[in-house]
């Protein structure tokens, strides 16, 4: 093997291993998270660890089939917080109250 494919392999299992230890620390918020808010955060950011993780995957095994798969898991991840975070507009709006003159109106 020469250097500059070691030196790859080597950058791609580091950075394999540095998505783990932020995987841990993701799910950990999911389990800890003191709101809905942090938990909705931390499954976004659990959806783009796996899209990394699946590209690191791909890197090291220079195989392009993986890229369809990320291309999906991105679109879910973004729907998903979309839909999150309208879900907790919608819970944590005030009640509408009528407005002085508008009662008899």
């Amino acid at each position: 093997m020469s250097a500059p494919r070691t030196l790859d392999q080597v950058l791609l299992v580091a950075a394999a291993v540095m998505i783990l230890l932020a995987g841990a620390l993701v799910l950990f918020r999911v389990w800890r998270g003191p709101s809905m808010l942090d938990r909705a955060m931390a499954l976004d950011v659990c959806a783009a660890l796996m899209i990394a993780g699946i590209g690191v995957r791909a890197a090291l095994t220079r195989d392009s089939y993986y890229f369809p798969s990320m291309l999906v898991l991105a679109f879910l991840g973004f729907t998903g917080s979309v839909g999150i975070a309208r879900f907790i507009a919608v819970r944590d709006r005030a009640p509408d109250r009528p407005r002085s003159g508008e009662e008899n109106r």
